[in-house]
């Protein structure tokens, strides 16, 4: 049977080189390529792939988020984290967001092919160059730095902010009013104990919300 496959990152170029990567081995078919996260989410909830293949840092929603709704709208769905990224917020974010797999982008192409057929069998797969990040106890990670504090709507934001998106911009994207992405903004803050701009960026890239070298 014919695998399907998503490919989701927002550099093209690298969308092509997967496709011509992947498209060699006959069993797969990559059957769509979207550039952010949302993009991501309506075609998981539209076309239902098999795998998708998820770059970690992605600008108005980053990878982890998306995972987190895919996966939660339809656990079929296997989702592979392909990163630039190996530090354990990405990592960690990914896996408990419920990805089946987490690749570096300097994997070989044997490394991907070897993923997605074993994500597609309900394997889990990560790759050999991080097993120390997985060593690490999700469990150990510091609480007063744990985003899952913040509800879906929040971290969605958080980004939004640590990008230097004004209340306006984000209210445009996220069709809600920028007096409502102010109540976000001064909850987050609560909710973190921060207190201004800089700090909730440091804090969205430190967790892995945002990454400003993606």
């Amino acid at each position: 049977m014919e695998i399907s496959i998503l490919l989701a990152d927002d550099h093209k170029i690298v969308r092509n080189g997967l496709k011509s990567l992947i498209e060699k081995n006959k069993t797969l078919k990559v059957v769509g390529e979207v550039s952010n996260g949302r993009e991501a989410i309506k075609f998981c909830e539209k076309f239902k792939p098999k795998v998708v293949i998820m770059d970690v840092a992605m600008d108005g929603l980053n990878g982890i988020e998306a995972t987190k709704q895919i996966i939660h709208t339809d656990s079929t769905i296997k989702v592979i984290a392909l990163s630039m990224h190996s530090e354990k917020q990405f990592v960690l974010g990914m896996l408990k967001a419920g990805a089946y797999g987490y690749l570096l982008k300097d994997s070989s192409s044997e490394e991907l092919i070897t993923a997605i057929l074993a994500v597609a069998r309900n394997e889990k797969y990560i790759s050999q160059k991080i097993p120390n990040v997985l060593k690490d106890n999700i469990g150990a990670m510091d609480s007063n730095d744990n985003p899952d504090q913040l509800s879906t709507r929040e971290r969605e934001v958080l980004q939004l902010i640590a990008e230097g998106n004004s209340s306006k911009e984000i209210g445009e994207l996220l069709f809600l009013s920028s007096k409502t992405v102010d109540v976000h903004r001064t909850n987050i803050m609560h909710k973190l104990n921060l207190f201004t701009l800089q700090d909730l960026t440091k804090y969205a890239v430190k967790n892995g919300i945002s990454s400003l070298d993606h």
